[in-house]
């Protein structure tokens, strides 16, 4: 690998000079190097919302799985943030979507968390396990109901998430259920939906 073209690849990354990292990769950079926080130039790019410089690496063959120090991936961290077009990029590239990240949650859980809809059927469509339980013992849907606000786009995430197999009586690591969660987060709209699949 040319460790100047390597150096100009970074360079690109961080200015989001889309010009200048094509010349980078076409003079042999390093695509899987490493910065300080072990990221790779495509989860750099990813973390700074650099799309179009993401694009380029993964189609320039970059790894969407490789992790950094904190166990984030291009795929995961694209996943987690609702980032379509990166996203549908890694997913194409071979996305791991079996990939877990620090706390051993899929990129559903975290979609599921921020009520990203759109993003939590594109992955729930790509095959993920709907009912994965992280280190915390909470599933997606759980991460729904208490991490989110209860309003409009949770509505959607929590039915998206019952219609497409999730357990509504999966409970948390100390024995609560959604519905108790939801009600003692004052959430009764998530309330009235879990008890159209209960």
């Amino acid at each position: 690998m040319n460790s100047q073209a390597t150096k100009h690849l970074w360079s690109a990354v961080r200015s989001n000079d889309l010009s200048a990292l094509k010349s980078a990769i076409a003079d042999g950079a390093d695509l899987e190097s490493r910065n300080s926080q072990g990221m790779t130039p495509v989860l750099a790019a990813t973390k700074a919302s650099h799309t179009d410089i993401a694009l380029e690496l993964i189609n320039a063959g970059a790894d969407v799985n490789a992790k950094d120090h904190i166990e984030d991936s291009t795929y995961l961290y694209a996943g987690a943030r609702g980032m379509k077009k990166i996203l549908d990029a890694a997913l194409q590239a071979g996305a791991d979507i079996y990939s877990t990240n620090r706390y051993g949650g899929t990129a559903l859980i975290p979609a599921s968390e921020r009520g990203l809809v759109d993003t939590v059927q594109r992955l729930l469509d790509a095959g993920l396990e709907v009912n994965h339980i992280n280190k915390l013992h909470w599933t997606a849907l759980i991460e729904a109901i208490i991490l989110g606000d209860g309003g409009e786009r949770y509505v959607h995430t929590v039915q998206l998430l019952l219609e497409r197999g999730a357990d509504p009586r999966l409970a948390d690591g100390v024995g609560r259920t959604p519905r108790e969660l939801a009600l003692s987060h004052g959430h009764l709209r998530l309330v009235e939906v879990l008890d159209n699949f209960l």
